[in-house]
């Protein structure tokens, strides 16, 4: 009987999960905490991510969001970009935990809500970690949504679209805690591109790669392929077309733990980010992995922990380098700015592998175009906030 009863518990949670809602407690104190979030790298000729400058660019978080005094924007620079970990919680009643993360060789750039951060002198050297830390944080399922919001678009604002109970930390309310950093770790896959533009992906530790989703944007058309592990084999499913792989990754997102409605926020939150101009492949990062670069602490610990991450890799084929060394060649600005911050390291590479006579001229060009996607930190406009209606 015991065994029936639990199972039909087991059914319900299950059942509740896949509609998106909050699952049910029986006991009023248990927490389950899901996460979500990208590591993000470019691919350089040996399949390793090679250095780039993460934050190059016009900022896409709204003012209140905290910064680290140690990063001037955009000259930090790093392997991965540890892109928007959001951690919600979902519980029966009210209640209070407190919550840390370790970034192992990495700094936290950004947070909200407030928290105390560790992060030295903002160095990323090998055995170097940076730390936040939220303590107090008041879950209250049910309570007034009265989050800050400014006006215009943001990647942050996606990620409310759930039914995570509301948080309060300090004078601070949001529907999740949030943070950022740049890091520079090993990632674990790794990918090439020969000179036909065939990929080439390994884990460097022979362990199995998963699903994978290889998506090319070139001039607006999209193709896309998933490469499926399957019972130790991989197989390929055809090509697709004129369409973004949303449903693929979403999939993806569901049997790696997330409820629907947070698979759902993830993808609109980075939906233009990842379907933009380039090539790039889309994975799911190893939980062993996360956990190791990561490290997170609950107290009181959580009746059950989803992490999930996502891993972009932006690959560098012929085609892009042929079109971006013709837009230096040529000045042509709108074809260099589609590559946004990628542009640097992919403009890097071409100068390297080109001529020599052409490198100085090539140079000169990327160092233009780039120097527009810089904007200093001090730059950042003055925060005016006001609750979501």
């Amino acid at each position: 009987m015991r065994v029936i009863v639990l199972s039909l518990v087991w059914a319900a949670f299950l059942a509740a999960a896949e509609k998106g809602v909050r699952p049910l407690f029986q006991d009023p104190r248990a927490v389950i905490v899901h996460e979500w979030g990208t590591f993000t790298s470019i691919a350089g000729a040996d399949g390793t991510a090679v250095e780039w400058l993460p934050q190059a660019g016009p900022a896409d978080l709204p003012c209140f969001v905290a910064r680290n005094r140690f990063n001037v924007k955009g000259s930090l620079s790093g392997t991965v970009r540890m892109e928007t970990p959001v951690l919600y919680f979902y519980a029966a009643g009210e209640t209070t935990v407190s919550v840390s993360v370790r970034f192992r060789q990495g700094v936290i750039t950004e947070w909200f809500p407030p928290a105390v951060i560790t992060s030295g002198n903002g160095s990323i050297v090998p055995g170097s970690e940076s730390t936040i830390a939220w303590r107090n944080v008041k879950i209250s399922p049910g309570a007034a949504e009265d989050f800050p919001v400014e006006h215009g678009a943001s990647h942050y604002y996606a990620a409310r679209r759930t039914g995570a109970a509301p948080l309060q930390s300090g004078s601070q309310k949001e529907r999740f805690l949030f943070y950022r950093g740049v890091g520079r770790f090993a990632l674990p896959i790794t990918a090439t591109v020969d000179a036909d533009g065939k990929v080439a992906v390994k884990n460097p530790r022979g362990h199995p790669i998963g699903d994978i989703i290889l998506f090319d944007n070139h001039r607006g058309r999209i193709v896309y392929q998933v490469r499926r592990a399957l019972a130790g084999q991989a197989t390929v499913d055809p090509a697709v077309g004129d369409q973004e792989p949303a449903l693929e990754l979403e999939t993806m997102l569901l049997a790696n733990g997330l409820y629907p409605e947070e698979a759902s926020a993830m993808i609109e939150t980075w939906r233009d980010s990842w379907f933009e101009t380039g090539t790039r492949l889309f994975y799911i990062v190893p939980r062993p992995a996360i956990d190791a670069i990561l490290p997170l602490e609950i107290d009181p610990m959580p009746a059950a922990v989803a992490r999930v991450f996502v891993g972009r890799m932006e690959l560098v084929t012929p085609a892009t380098k042929k079109e971006v060394k013709d837009a230096l060649l040529s000045n042509h600005l709108v074809t260099l700015g589609s590559y946004g911050r990628f542009l640097q390291a992919i403009g890097r590479r071409i100068v390297t592998e080109s001529v020599p006579g052409e490198r100085a001229f090539l140079e000169r060009r990327l160092q233009d175009a780039s120097s527009d996607r810089v904007t200093p930190q001090g730059d950042e406009p003055r925060c005016t906030t006001a609750p979501v209606n």
